[in-house]
């Protein structure tokens, strides 16, 4: 993503020191390592196993050690690691995984591009008694989420009229 769309998603998602961060679709690492550097731990779900290799030896290589990658597919998340205080995807599902609202902690936010023709930057957060705070923001173009999520239909859960709504 550019270096802008990786200043605004990580702006909505208002990491804090010593959070547990999931990255969805890490690619080179970069927006891996901007996350690195604000909160305790980043793990990163990248589904192209060489670009995930990459990333991995890349950001060993840059000193980052609260950094963990691995190649998988990010529509499932990392129960291992979960709950996450924030989840971001740096691919556009047509829908908001299921596992990803799972694994948000109470308090937690998932930023991620949605949609197919038209995406939307949308920023959930899971309040303390477990109810969905949805705030859809700018448009915008990300790379569709491969993987698992191409068998899925479904349609776009966004409410695109309503800028913010509660679930």
């Amino acid at each position: 993503s550019q270096p802008y769309i990786v200043a605004l998603m990580t702006s909505l998602g208002q990491p804090k020191s010593g959070s547990r961060v999931l990255d969805v679709g890490t690619g080179s690492g970069y927006q891996a390592a901007v996350l690195a550097e604000l909160v305790g731990t980043v793990y990163g779900v990248e589904i192209v196993c060489p670009l995930a290799e990459e990333a991995r030896n890349r950001l060993s290589r840059l000193g980052y050690s609260n950094v963990t990658v691995r190649c998988g597919d990010g529509y499932k998340g990392w129960p291992e690691h979960a709950p996450f205080d924030l989840i971001i995807l740096a691919a556009a599902p047509p829908h908001v995984p299921p596992a990803l609202l799972e694994q948000l902690a109470p308090g937690g936010r998932l930023v991620l591009p949605v949609g197919t023709d038209r995406q939307y930057l949308v920023r959930y957060e899971k309040r303390v008694d477990g109810r969905l705070i949805k705030t859809v923001h700018d448009e915008v173009r990300f790379v569709p989420m491969t993987g698992e999520i191409q068998a899925k239909k479904g349609a776009d859960p966004i409410n695109l009229r309503a800028r913010t709504s509660e679930k």
